[in-house]
Formats: C-alpha cells, structure tokens, sequence
C-alpha cells in the first residue's frame, strides 16, 4: 500500500530542541572513537567520571539486595524512608543541617536530572535565570528546553570565582536585566570548572540575594568533599531552605557515577512542588541501589582521607601537564579538577598554536582584542599531535575561552603516560 501524502521532509522535530545543541563531550568522544579507531590511542583527561571504586560495603549491599526475591518491585517515588533518613543524617553529621527526611529530602536518579525537575517545577516560558559563566553546561541547556530567559553573570579569576552582586545590581538598575522576571539562579561549589571552593561569606550573600529579589537560588553541591578539609551546605547558612535548594550526589564523592543517585533537599513546599515533575517521569530507584548508597552515606572520614590521597597525588601530574603547556594554575583549587589560565599570545611559541591562516608569531591564536591564547586552540593542537584530550574552558562559557580543564580521574601512570606525550610533541 502506498503512503500516500507521505513527506518526509515536512516531519520537524519540537522548537525547543533548536535552542540546544548536542552535549559536547558527546560529540568529542565520537571523534576520539574514531581516531582509536585508526590506532591513535587517546588519552582521555576530559571527562569527570572518577575510576575509582566505592567502598567494599558499597557494593556489598548492592549485590546482597538484588539476590532478595522481593526488591525488585516498583520503589516509592520519594525514595525508601532508611534513604531519605540516611540523607538527612548524612546533611547533619558533615555539614551541620538539619533536615526532615519526610518532608525535605528527595532521593534523585542523579543530580542531573534534579536540574531538569526544577526547571520544569518552577520555570515558566520568559522566567529569566541566572546562568554562571563559565559553569556547568546542563544549567544552559536545561533552561533553553523549558523556555526560559538565560541571563549570564560572569565569575572571574579577580574575584575569586564568585558572583559580582554589585554588577548584577547595576545591570538590573540601569535595565540592562530585570531581576523581578528572575526566579532562579543557578551556582555551585567548589566551583566546577574553576575549582573555587565556597565559603559561609559567599553562602550568605547568595541567600541574602535570593530573599532581596525572590529568587531561588539553587545549589549543585556534589564536590564538597573532593581534595577539600572542610565541606559546607548553602542551608547551613540560618534562614537558607527558605528560598535554596540544594542538589547533591553519589557520583563524584563517592565514586558512582554510573548509579545515578542524587538528592535534592529544600524546604517542604518546594520538594512537594518538584515531586510532583519527578513522579510523571520514573518509577522510583531500584531498592539495591538505595540499600548500597544508604552504606556509602555512611562510610567514615578515613575512607574519604584515602580516596583524597590518590587525588592529591594525581594533581601534582595534572598540574604539570597543565604547565607544559603553558598554563597557569592557581593553588587552592579543590574539586574534581584542575583549572590553569592559557599563556598570553606574546609569550608562547607556536608549538601548540593552531595558525592555519598563516599567522606569524602566533598573532591570530586569540580573539581580537584578547591577550590570551584561546583554550581551544591548545586543547586541538594537544589533541592531533600529542593524542591527549583536555577540556577547552570554553564549553563552559565565555569567561572560560582562556583556560583549559584537566581531569583528575586518571590514574598516575596514565598521567605520566600523557605527560610524556605532550613534552615529546612539544619537541617536535
């Protein structure tokens, strides 16, 4: 029978997904497959996905949980109640906050997904959001997908990382943006990419912030205790559930990235708001899952001292790499990752500057008007010639164009491995 009518090319996708682009990391690693594939052995020092294990009840409890014949039914939407209550003990143990585990916890397939729910639960079409920049991607992306007005405030290297209220005040004073259209504002720390750690003063002036102008101000919170002597909460500050909400997960502190659990804690109405996204979008977690993140909550300050260990010495590795190729790296970083500035144009040699347009002495290696030597530029040419893949800062945003983003997640010897790679090509 013939399709009578039948027009391929009439068939469009939904508006929204022309407001964003495929991740880029998805489409960086199909082209590191491809040069795998023609034997060129990419190292991979981009992505933030730990190679480390949990700990060994971890993984116990997992396995012990899927040999029960009766766990593998649907789970409660909002979690087991030893879930939501090991969460909430864990919030008090480490950062002093105290929370109702009926009422203001809410267990999450990962982080990433909660940034979806609350767009959704608070976001309607024109609601303006502040984004960092740089900062994780998925707050742009997410905000685009429900409609939302993007409004970027810059973090830079001057101000430690952290917001410039000032500026947002004089923006909104002189109409250059209109916060009482604002309803959320994104930020995290220890700051991904910069690796800028937060601190009380900066808590209380984001809270203090969202009561001026009623905007809620959400908190990704999921490297607090990587290379970090004192984790904090944004509710620890008196008065923040009011108007926070904070993301956290067991993907980075505790080395689960693959298992998707997350968790969001605020006040009562805003949990009860965001469940009721959540519940028209799964079907609850598979309880061996929260069985093992129930141990993982539990593991004491040692297991996170050993796992800190290998970190630290990673990142004397990672800074070296960062600094063969110029870069500069602040100290105190924690996180995750490092964070290095790109050389200036007039102090690098091309060895790692793309000047396909025949540029000499590396003029044409940064924007116009930029002193700086793009992250980009150095990431490609590390790339092709070394065959060792760093993150642009880019990606991250503008504010980000002159810095470079190395993992952490690499063993030592593949460290050394890529370290060896960059000086031999920087000979060449």
């Amino acid at each position: 029978m013939k399709n009578i009518g039948f027009n391929k090319s009439e068939i469009v996708p939904a508006e929204r997904i022309s407001h964003v682009e495929e991740y880029y990391f998805s489409k960086k690693l199909k082209e590191i497959a491809e040069m795998n594939a023609s034997g060129d052995d990419v190292i991979n020092l981009g992505i933030g996905s730990p190679d480390l294990p949990p700990s060994g009840d971890t993984i116990d409890a997992l396995t012990e949980m899927a040999h029960d014949v009766h766990a593998h039914g649907y789970q409660p939407y909002v979690g087991t109640p030893e879930l939501r209550e090991a969460f909430a003990s864990f919030y008090k143990r480490w950062y002093g906050v105290e929370l109702d585990p009926n009422k203001e916890v809410l267990p999450l397939m990962g982080s990433k997904e909660g940034i979806m729910h609350i767009s959704m639960a608070f976001i309607n079409p024109g609601d303006g959001v502040l984004i960092p920049n740089p900062g994780y991607p998925t707050y742009s992306s997410v905000s685009k997908l429900v409609g939302a007005k993007l409004i970027s405030y810059a973090l830079r290297q001057e101000n430690n990382w952290m917001p410039d209220f000032e500026e947002l005040e004089r923006a909104n004073d002189a109409g250059e943006i209109d916060l009482s259209r604002v309803k959320l504002m994104w930020c995290n720390y220890p700051s991904m990419p910069t690796g800028a750690n937060g601190s009380m003063e900066i808590f209380e002036k984001l809270v203090a912030f969202g009561k001026l102008h009623n905007i809620i101000i959400c908190h990704d919170n999921p490297y607090s205790f990587i290379l970090n002597d004192k984790p904090i909460s944004i509710l620890s500050v008196p008065g923040a559930k009011d108007i926070c909400i904070e993301l956290n997960s067991m993907s980075k502190s505790f080395n689960m990235p693959g298992w998707r659990i997350g968790v969001l804690n605020s006040n009562a109405q805003f949990v009860s708001w965001v469940l009721r996204v959540k519940s028209n979008m799964d079907s609850g977690m598979f309880r061996g899952l929260q069985a093992a993140a129930i141990k993982a909550l539990n593991a004491p300050k040692s297991w996170f001292d050993d796992m800190n260990k290998t970190y630290s010495d990673r990142r004397d590795l990672a800074r070296e790499i960062l600094e063969n190729v110029g870069a500069t790296v602040r100290d105190g970083q924690v996180g995750l990752f490092l964070w290095g500035k790109c050389p200036k144009v007039s102090t690098i040699s091309s060895a790692y500057v793309r000047d396909d347009n025949n540029t000499e002495g590396g003029k044409n290696i940064a924007a116009e008007g930029n002193e700086y030597v793009r992250g980009e530029d150095i990431c490609d040419r590390v790339l092709y010639d070394a065959h060792v893949f760093l993150t642009p800062g880019s990606i991250f945003g503008s504010e980000g164009e002159n810095y470079i983003r190395i993992s952490l997640c690499c063993d030592k010897e593949t460290l050394s491995k890529a370290l060896l790679r960059i000086k031999k090509s920087l000979k060449k």
